[in-house]
C-alpha cells in the first residue's frame, strides 16, 4: 500500500503542472475550443496511466519474466518508460533483485545436499592363523556339501540360467527398493547407484523411522526432483520390522529392501532379477551378506554365534577378515543388510508374533519364510574384478555393523533368538549336512499330558543308545518350565542350548484365537521341521490329545522322507509298552506296519464263547485298531448267534461269518482267514480258548524284534505262539515237558523256536500262510491214507482229519519254525480249558486228556520282568527245537526236511522248495 500511495502522490504533482499550464492557454486563447480537445486527451491518458499502474502492481507480475505477447503486455513494456517514472522502476528493480539474491542461497542440486560418510579406518584382517583356517574349512565344507548336494553356481553360471523375467524387453519386473535411514549419511551414494541401475528401479521409498536425520533426509530426496524416489517419515521409530511393513503394500512384482550399510553395484538389481526368475531360485529370498549359524559341538551344545577361535561358531559371508569371498551361490540361514524377494514372500515375515521387535529380524525373516513357504536364503556371488556387481561396494560400513554387535545384551538375546528358531523346527546349514537319527520325538500339548508320557520318556532316556526329545506347545498350552517341572527336570533345561525338551511357543501364532487353523498350523509347521532335523523312528503322543495336534502331527510324520511313524498312545497304555525302548531303532518305524486279525471258530459252546471274548474284550490293545471276525458252521446255535450278534466290540470292525453247508473243524479253521496283504496276521481261536490280557502286547513285541527289523533275518518263523505246552505232543507215549527246565543252562525263560506249530492261540504270518493254502490244496483227500508224507517217529502221521496234521507236515518239509513264550509254570498268553468238541472227548477220539496237562496258568502280569535281561533276545540267541522237543539248529532243520524228500517238489537233500510268497505256489528249489 505504501507503493500505491507514493504513486499516487506523484500522480497529483504531475496533474498540478499540467492543469496550470492549460490555464494560462485559457486565458492567452480566451477559451478556445481547442482547450475541450486537450482535456479530453488528458483525461485518456490518465486512464491509460491508471490501468497500466494497478497491471504492474499485480502480484502475479514478474518483470523479469518473459513477455507472454499478449497486448497489454506489450503495451507495457512499450510505455512503461513515458507512464511509470524512472525513480519507481529502479526501485522495484532492487526489491525484486533482493528476492532473487534471497532464493539463489537454496541449492538448486542433489550435491550441495549431499553428505558423505567418512571412513576413516582400513578392513580389519585378521592374522590368527587358527581363525583363518577353521573359517576357510567350515566355508569349504559346506560349499562341498552344497555343490554336491543341490548344486552351487558361480555369478557368470547363474546369469546363463533361464529366467522369466525378459530384462531387456517388454517383460521387465517391476522393482521396489525401500532404503532405511536412520544416521548414516550414505542416502546420496545409494540414490546415486540406484539412478545408474542397469536394470531400472519402479520405485525407490526413502524411510526415515524416528530419524534425527528426518530434515536433511527429506532435502536429499526433494533434491533428486525424481518422482519414482519417495519420502515416508515417522516420529515414531519403527525400527528393524517397519521397513517390512511397508514392503506389504508395494505392487511392485519384487522388492529390494536395504540397509543404510549398503552401497550397492549398479549391476545388482538386473544380477537378483535375473536370478530370482529361475526355476531354481524362484522361491528364495536373495542378498549379499549372510550367517551360517553354529555347529554342534562334541559335548552335544551349540556355542553363541559371536564364539571366537572355534569352527562350530559359524560363518560370516563374505568375510574380508578371513579372506572368504562368496564365488559360489551359498545357502545361508539368514541374511543381513539386504534382502531381495517377491513382494508374496514379505507376508510371511508376519506369520509369527517375532522373538524380540529389539533385534534379529533377519533371523526371524529367513526362519519364517522356510518354515512357512519352504523358501531358503541365498548369497550371491560376486565377480572380484567388477565392484558393479557387488552389494556392498564399501564392505567396510556393514562390516562396521557386525563388528560392533559385541554388547553382551545384544548377543544373548540374539543366541536365545537363533537357538529358539532351530529348536522349534528351523532346518540350520548344521541340520542339513549333519542329520540327525533319533529314537523317538515326543510331543506334549499339555501339562497332563507330558505326564502320561513321562514313563516312556525316560524309559528311552534312560536307556543305552537310545536317544528321545520332548516337545511341548509352549505359551498357555504348556509352557517349558512347566513341562520341566511335571518331568521332575530343573527348569534350566529350558534355557540350555542342547536337544532335550523344545517349546514351540504355540501361542505366538494362535494367540486367543478360537480357529483351529493357527494350532494346525503352527504345530505342523515346526514339528515338520524338528522331524526333517532329528528323524525319528517314532512320533509319540497321546490318543485323546487335541484333534487339531493330531491332524498337524500326521502331516508333519507324512511329509518326512526318511520313515517316521506317529503312534497315539492312550495314556493308560503308556505303562504297558515300556518294553518300546528295548526295540532296535530299525524296527520302530514299522510300528503301525502290522495288522492282526482275530478269527474266532465257535459252533455250539456259548458259555465258553463268552469267556473268551471277556478275556479278548479286557486285553490291552494300547488305542490300535483290530478287527474281528466270527466263523460259524452251518449248525451253530441259536445262544451263540444271540452271543454274537449282540457282543460290541470297539477296537475295530466286527465281521460275522456263517457256512451254509457243515465244513466241519478241518475248512472251519483253514478257511477262517486269509491275508490281503504281507502286512496282516491272523490270530486263531478256537471258543473254548481264553487268553492273556497281555497277549496282543506280546504279539507286537515279538514281530517288532523278530519280523519287522530290517536288520535281522529269521525267514522260517512262520507264527508265534499265545501258549506254552507242557507235553511232548507227536511222541506216541506223550511225555510231559517244562520249557523253563529245559533252557534253564540258557536263561530259564527265554523264548524259544520250535517246528511245531500251536493250535491254541497262535498268530499266523501272511507268507506261509498262504503257502500252506496251495499245499493242503494239493495234499488234502478224503482218505488221510493217501498223505504221502511219513514223518519218522511222529504220531501225527495217524491223524486222520486234523488242519494241524497238513501245517506240521509242511513246517517239517521247509524248516519252518513258531516262537513260543517260556514262563515259569509254563504260564502263557492263552490257555486251553479242553472242553468238549470235534477231538477232545470225541467218540472216535481214543486218547484221553488230563485237563491239568493242557490248562496253563493266563499272564496277569507285565511279562517284560521274565524275559532275559528284562527284553527279548536277539534273534541269533533264540535256542531251536525239533518237531519231538530236540535242540537242532535251524539249517538242521532244514537238513532233516530235505532229507525226508516228500515235498511237492522233487529237490535233492541240500534244497528246499521255494514258493512265490504271493500266490503260495511252490517255484522252485533253494540251497539252503
Amino acid at each position: 500500500m505504501g507503493l500505491v500511495r507514493n504513486l499516487d502522490m506523484r500522480s497529483g504533482d504531475s496533474l498540478e503542472g499540467l492543469l496550470s499550464d492549460k490555464t494560462k492557454m485559457r486565458q492567452q486563447k480566451g477559451g478556445s475550443s481547442r482547450v475541450v480537445t486537450l482535456l479530453t486527451c488528458l483525461q485518456f491518458m490518465f486512464a491509460v496511466y491508471a490501468t497500466f499502474l494497478l497491471y504492474y502492481m499485480s502480484p502475479s507480475i514478474d518483470l523479469r519474466s518473459k513477455p507472454d505477447f499478449s497486448w497489454t503486455t506489450r503495451i507495457a513494456h512499450q510505455w512503461k518508460q513515458f507512464i511509470i517514472p524512472p525513480h519507481v522502476v529502479s526501485r522495484y528493480n532492487q526489491e525484486a533483485n533482493s528476492v532473487v539474491r534471497a532464493e539463489s542461497t537454496q541449492p538448486s542440486s542433489p550435491s550441495e545436499v549431499c553428505e558423505h560418510e567418512k571412513i576413516d579406518f582400513v578392513q580389519k584382517k585378521s592374522n590368527d592363523a587358527v581363525m583363518i583356517k577353521l573359517k576357510t574349512q567350515l566355508y569349504q565344507e559346506v560349499l562341498d556339501f552344497q555343490s554336491k548336494s543341490f548344486g552351487a553356481e558361480t555369478l557368470s553360471q547363474l546369469m546363463a540360467m533361464k529366467s522369466k523375467w525378459d530384462l531387456r524387453g517388454p517383460n521387465k519386473p517391476k522393482i521396489t527398493v525401500i532404503l532405511n535411514h536412520f544416521k548414516r549419511k550414505t542416502l546420496c551414494a545409494q540414490l546415486d547407484s540406484l539412478l545408474g541401475q542397469t536394470l531400472p528401479f519402479h520405485h525407490v521409498w526413502v524411510l526415515s523411522f524416528g530419524s534425527p536425520n528426518e530434515n536433511s533426509l527429506k532435502r536429499i530426496v526433494h533434491r533428486y526432483n525424481d518422482s519414482r524416489i519417495s519420502f515416508i517419515s515417522s516420529s515414531y521409530d519403527f525400527k528393524y520390522y517397519g521397513r517390512f511393513q511397508l514392503a506389504l503394500q508395494t505392487e511392485a512384482d519384487l522388492v529390494y529392501i536395504v540397509d543404510d550399510d549398503m552401497i550397492p553395484g549398479k549391476k545388482m538389481l538386473q544380477m537378483l532379477a535375473h536370478v530370482a526368475g529361475t526355476d531354481k531360485y524362484k522361491n528364495s529370498v536373495l542378498g549379499s551378506i549372510g550367517r551360517i549359524l553354529p555347529f554342534r559341538q562334541k559335548d552335544s551344545s551349540f556355542p553363541s554365534y559371536r564364539k571366537f577361535r572355534s569352527k562350530e561358531a559359524g560363518l560370516y559371508l563374505p568375510d574380508p577378515a578371513y579372506n572368504i569371498t562368496v564365488n559360489k551361490i551359498v545357502q545361508v540361514d539368514f541374511l543381513s543388510s539386504s534382502w531381495f524377494m517377491s513382494a508374496e514372500l514379505v507376508k510371511t515375515l508376519f506369520i509369527e508374533t517375532p522373538f524380540t521387535f529389539m533385534t534379529g529380524e533377519d533371523l526371524h525373516l529367513s526362519y519364517q519364510l522356510q518354515k512357512y513357504r519352504n523358501a531358503a536364503s541365498f548369497v550371491l556371488p560376486v565377480d572380484t574384478k567388477d565392484k558393479d556387481t557387488w552389494g556392498d561396494s564399501e564392505h567396510r560400513l556393514a562390516y562396521v555393523s557386525e563388528t560392533t554387535v559385541i554388547f553382551k545384551d545384544v548377543v544373548q538375546v540374539r543366541d536365545d533368538q537363533w537357538w529358539r528358531a532351530l529348536s522349534t523346527g528351523y532346518v540350520t546349514q548344521w541340520a542339513t549336512m549333519y542329520p540327525q537319527k533319533i529314537d523317538v520325538l515326543f510331543y506334549a500339548h499339555s501339562v497332563d499330558e507330558v505326564k502320561a508320557l513321562e514313563p516312556l520318556l525316560l524309559k528311552f532316556s534312560s536307556t543305552v543308545g537310545k536317544k528321545a526329545y520332548i516337545v511341548v506347545s509352549g505359551s498357555n498350552f504348556c509352557p517349558c518350565e512347566d513341562a520341566a517341572a511335571a518331568l521332575k527336570w530343573p527348569k534350566t533345561v529350558c534355557k540350555e542350548k542342547r536337544f532335550k525338551i523344545m517349546d514351540l511357543g504355540v501361542g505366538a501364532l494362535s494367540g486367543n484365537s478360537n480357529s483351529e487353523v493357527p494350532v494346525v498350523q503352527a504345530v505342523y509347521a515346526s514339528m515338520k521341521g524338528l522331524i526333517k532335523i532329528h528323524n525319528p523312528s517314532l512320533v509319540i503322543t497321546v490318543a485323546d490329545t487335541d484333534s487339531n495336534v493330531k491332524k498337524a502331527l500326521k502331516m508333519a510324520t507324512e511329509a518326512n522322507t526318511n520313515s517316521s511313524t506317529l503312534v497315539l498312545l492312550p495314556k493308560s497304555s503308556v505303562s504297558k509298552v515300556l518294553w518300546m525302548a528295548d526295540i532296535r531303532s530299525t524296527a520302530l518305524p514299522n510300528w503301525n506296519s502290522m495288522k492282526i486279525y482275530v478269527n474266532i471258530i465257535t459252533q455250539t459252546r456259548a458259555n465258553s464263547l463268552a469267556r473268551l471274548l471277556k478275556s479278548l474284550s479286557d486285553a490291552y490293545y494300547i488305542g490300535e485298531e483290530v478287527p474281528i471276525t466270527f466263523n460259524m458252521d452251518s449248525k451253530v446255535d441259536e445262544a451263540t448267534l444271540k452271543l454274537v450278534n449282540s457282543f460290541n466290540w470297539p477296537h475295530g470292525p466286527k465281521i460275522l461269518r456263517r457256512r451254509i453247508i457243515q465244513g466241519g473243524l478241518i475248512r472251519a479253521v483253514s478257511e477262517s482267514w486269509y491275508p490281503s496283504s504281507d502286512n496282516d496276521f491272523g490270530l486263531l481261536l478256537e471258543d473254548d480258548i481264553e487268553v492273556s490280557p497281555y497277549y496282543y502286547l506280546w504279539i507286537k513285541y515279538a514281530l517288532l524284534s523278530y519280523h519287522y527289523d530290517p536288520e535281522i533275518s529269521l525267514p522260517e518263523l512262520s507264527s508265534i505262539s499265545l501258549y506254552t505246552p507242557r507235553l511232548v505232543e507227536v511222541v506216541k507215549e506223550r511225555p510231559k515237558w517244562n520249557a523253563t527246565d529245559f533252557f534253564k543252562h540258557i536263561h530259564p525263560n527265554t523264548p524259544y523256536l520250535h517246528q511245531l506249530p500251536c493250535s491254541w492261540g497262535a498268530v499266523f504270518f501272511p507268507k506261509q500262510w498262504r503257502e500252506f493254502y496251495v499245499y493242503m490244496n494239493m495234499r488234502f483227500t478224503e482218505d488221510a491214507k493217501q498223505n504221502p508224507v511219513q514223518i519218522p517217529r511222529s504220531r501225527t502221521n495217524g491223524w486222520q482229519a486234523s488242519w494241524k496234521k497238513f501245517l506240521i507236515d509242511m513246517m517239517y518239509l521247509r524248516g519252518y519254525v513258531t516262537l513260543y513264550p517260556n514262563f515259569p509254570n509254563q504260564t502263557s498268553f492263552s490257555t486251553n480249558h479242553m472242553e468238549p468238541g470235534a477231538h477232545i472227548a470225541a467218540k472216535e477220539n481214543v486218547i484221553k486228556h488230563n485237563k491239568a496237562d493242557f490248562e496253563v496258568p493266563l499272564l496277569k502280569q507285565d511279562f517284560k520282568n521274565f524275559l532275559p535281561n528284562g527284553k527279548m533276545p536277539a534273534a541269533t540267541r533264540l535256542p531251536s527245537l525239533n518237531l519231538f522237543n530236540q535242540p537242532v539248529s535251524l539249517k538242521g532243520l532244514k537238513a532233516a526236511g530235505a532229507k525226508l524228500g516228500q515235498d511237492i517238489l522233487k529237490c535233492n537233500q541240500t534244497e528246499i522248495v521255494t514258493v512265490n510268497h504271493e500266490t503260495g505256489v511252490p517255484s522252485h528249489c533253494t540251497r539252503f
